[in-house]
């Protein structure tokens, strides 16, 4: 692809976002993943199973929505986390189709790092994301035309300014944040009034849940992701799934992915 092929491609997505996040803004949730599921090409939403993306989940399965549900099995989820992927399929009559690590990248990172080498720096952190996560969410979104994600901007200030949708031009999609503009508060108050499943982990101080081994209950008063990465000093810290360099240095060819 020519460099100006690519910024073609690139301001095609870019435009086709803004348009989609317009409309996105003035609908309800319900209103948000219905039109999403209502475009052409293949919607996938990504769970972690933490409380926004039950509500996704909830809504996806109880208005029979034509979106995949997708998580991410990294081999290091907390058992609630794991047990909560088997209750919301019986719940909503679904099916969350896991993705796994390959076992030859795990072999060789541990090979490399260590089995809990991410504890020793960044470097070898962003390695066990990219083999547990991103290369498995590279398959999930093999084919998507749009991701939905459960961000929102009260996360962490990092994710302040999220939108309804924005271009992911390294994975060759659209990102969809239906759930951009809601605070924990109204998520708690919309999960206590719909009988929503929630991780049980989220009422023991664990506000965003992750792998069991970076992920730590937060302090009173700490942001909501606090409690991930813990050990490290970078308050803008991500694994990498929504960070588009992240993902294109990780995964070759990211541009193509889609």
């Amino acid at each position: 692809m020519t460099t100006q092929s690519l910024k073609a491609e690139v301001a095609a997505f870019e435009a086709e976002a803004k348009v989609l996040n317009d409309r996105l803004a003035d609908l309800d949730l319900a209103g948000r993943l219905a039109l999403v599921a209502g475009l052409a090409g293949r919607a996938v939403f990504t769970t972690s199973l933490g409380i926004e993306d039950q509500v996704i989940t909830a809504a996806i399965g109880g208005d029979h929505l034509d979106i995949e549900v997708a998580t991410l099995k990294t081999g290091r989820l907390f058992n609630e986390t794991v047990a909560l992927i088997d209750k919301t399929e019986e719940t909503y009559g679904i099916l969350i189709k896991r993705y796994y690590p390959e076992k030859a990248d795990i072999d060789a990172y541990v090979a490399q790092h260590g089995m809990n080498g991410f504890y020793e720096s960044v470097e070898a952190r962003h390695a066990c994301c990219g083999v547990r996560k991103l290369k498995p969410l590279a398959r999930a979104l093999d084919g998507a035309s749009y991701w939905i994600t459960g961000l929102r901007r009260g996360q962490s200030g990092n994710r302040a300014t999220t939108p309804f949708a924005e271009a992911d031009a390294e994975r060759g999609l659209i990102k969809i944040n239906p759930l951009a503009d809601w605070d924990i508060e109204t998520i708690q108050a919309h999960v206590a009034a719909e009988g929503i499943p929630v991780n049980p982990l989220h009422s023991r101080g664990y506000p965003s849940i992750g792998c069991e081994p970076c992920t730590r209950a937060i302090k009173p008063g700490e942001p909501e992701r606090a409690g991930r990465w813990w050990w490290e000093n970078d308050e803008k810290r991500e694994c990498g799934l929504h960070v588009s360099e992240a993902a294109s240095s990780i995964i070759p060819n990211a541009s193509n992915a889609a």
